[in-house]
């Protein structure tokens, strides 16, 4: 395996990872329930539901002990 004749310096080694830096992540807003959110990805809303480009595709789940309770309360 080949091997380096000189030392790199500390100046050329982090003049090469100089674009290595953290980024600001990209957000996207949501118009309908007025969330920020990762573009490109659904997401999930105070009331448990999931958007996508506005529009709902998941139904918020509802926990088993409040069904028995509507069911009982009928």
């Amino acid at each position: 395996m080949p091997t380096p004749k000189k030392k790199t310096s500390r100046s050329k080694r982090d003049m090469r990872r100089s674009h290595d830096g953290l980024e600001m992540p990209a957000v996207g807003f949501d118009k309908k329930t007025g969330e920020f959110h990762k573009p490109h990805h659904a997401h999930k809303t105070a009331d448990g539901a999931y958007y996508y480009k506005g529009k709902q595709i998941l139904p918020p789940k509802v926990k088993k002990e409040a069904k028995e309770e509507t069911a009982t309360n009928e």
